[in-house]
């Protein structure tokens, strides 16, 4: 064998994986096509959060007065400029990629890499050669790329996907985004922010539908005040682009719409990378468009294995990364659990932030659980009214039976990295009378927290 383990892609699946198996001591190679650090690093979380960034710059630039601070002067966003400062940040994380590779002594193939028997890998080179390596263990860690319904092909000029959004040679003065989920939330704030009209098309009744429903109805109010147009229980019938502008036919609950806008940007989900990379010819065998694993990420062929995007399961970048090392760890021999898919964290960076973790009240409730609901807002928080951040609120659920924390939910100014506290608390079973008696450092916005749970449990000092 020419490898202990070669892995097809780099993503946060794949590269995470090559350097932990290569930690373990096995011989490793990753074939990729294009960038290293796949479609995160180089065109979904870094380079999106660097657009935001800039966004959230420029709104705090706008409303620098509310914090009396005068400014003289016109304040405007250089579009190419902000495209340009995401693509250097994504090149030097792929290039960070490069570095762990070099020092894990880890071989990078380059080209487009199939399965071409049990413990071999067919390698289409740049050059269109052909190459065969093989390995004792394979994983297959390939992604998935945006999805396109029958009705909105993308022709990545005037309906895109997220690819294109982040790399528009210049700023579009209206935009339509179909699908509400992180990707089109995020995309929607970032252009509205930068002065873009933004109508946001979901054709189930509520924004971020995967998330509680309070959160919903917040991030709905947080845009409408930001003046994007949202419609809900709507769905893009056809778009003609045979005008200047878009002409698209949107059907809502009172009938047909035509809505004019200069780009539509899909962002309906994406879709799993597993064709032509030798699933039949190898015997992999795949349900409803993803390949069928068990809890250690092995297919259903001895010595080939499959994590992140291509398999059921939340398609995000830490569950990649997390599967890729159980997979390895416990090729390698070592004692592993498998992973808790009911305690992975969620996020969508849009302004406000939505961070959650663990069952919705609605799910909680259809379960049977008795439950116990303690809820924040951010307007009673001294540290979010110091920051000028009082949108917002913190969510917890408990079962009143035994104190389980059974979910979180929360929206608002740096929400994100509160979310982490939820999940090593679910993590050591903690209860809610725990995080009330765990002191939180005031002023903080993490400190919500701590209220919510006492809120929960009618104990309640700022609310």
């Amino acid at each position: 064998m020419d490898f202990d383990l070669i892995i097809i892609g780099s993503g946060p699946g794949g590269y995470v994986a090559a350097i932990r198996a290569s930690q373990l001591k096995m011989k490793v190679a990753v074939v990729e096509k294009a960038e290293l650090g796949g479609v995160c690093l180089n065109w979904g979380c870094i380079p999106t959060k660097a657009l935001l960034k800039s966004a959230h710059v420029l709104d705090y630039l706008n409303h620098a007065s509310e914090f009396g601070i005068k400014i003289s002067g016109e304040i405007k966003a250089d579009f190419s400029s902000i495209i340009s400062r995401s693509r250097t940040i994504a090149e030097g994380r792929s290039k960070g990629v490069q570095f762990l590779f070099r020092k894990n002594n880890i071989t990078h193939i380059m080209g487009f890499g199939r399965l071409s028997g049990q413990n071999n890998i067919e390698v289409e080179n740049p050059d269109g050669s052909i190459k065969v390596y093989s390995a004792k263990n394979i994983i297959l860690a390939t992604g998935a790329r945006s999805k396109e319904l029958p009705n909105l092909k993308q022709d990545g000029k005037k309906i895109i996907g997220y690819r294109e959004a982040m790399t528009l040679p210049e700023q579009p003065a209206s935009l339509l985004v179909v699908g509400s989920g992180a990707i089109g939330s995020e995309f929607a704030n970032f252009y509205r922010l930068l002065g873009t009209e933004v109508t946001l098309v979901e054709l189930l009744p509520r924004l971020v539908p995967n998330e509680d429903e309070e959160i919903s109805k917040q991030l709905e109010r947080s845009f409408k005040k930001l003046k994007i147009r949202i419609m809900t229980d709507s769905s893009v019938e056809s778009v003609d682009t045979s005008y200047d502008k878009c002409h698209v036919t949107v059907k809502t609950p009172k009938g047909n719409e035509k809505v004019e806008t200069d780009i539509v940007l899909s962002a309906v989900g994406v879709t799993p990378n597993i064709d032509g990379i030798g699933l039949e010819s190898a015997g992999v065998k795949t349900e409803r468009g993803k390949i069928v694993v068990d809890d250690y990420y092995r297919t259903s062929v001895p010595g080939i294995y499959a994590i992140g995007d291509v398999i059921p399961g939340p398609a995000l970048a830490h569950v990649a990364s997390a599967e890729g090392i159980i997979c390895v760890e416990k090729m390698a021999g070592l004692e592993v659990d498998p992973l808790d898919y009911n305690n992975i964290p969620s996020c969508t960076y849009t302004s406000p932030e939505i961070a959650s973790c663990g069952m919705t009240e609605a799910a909680a409730r259809e379960a049977g659980y008795d439950i116990k609901v303690g809820k924040f807002p951010f307007t009673a928080s001294g540290k979010a009214n110091a920051s000028g951040a009082k949108e917002g609120f913190v969510k917890l659920i408990f079962d009143s039976a035994y104190g389980e924390l059974l979910g979180a939910h929360m929206i608002g100014e740096s929400v994100t990295e509160m979310i982490s506290e939820i999940v090593v608390a679910r993590k050591l079973e903690t209860t809610g009378r725990e995080i009330i008696k765990s002191v939180h450092p005031h002023p903080t916005m993490s400190e919500a927290i701590m209220d919510a749970a006492a809120a929960a449990y009618d104990e309640a000092i700022n609310i």
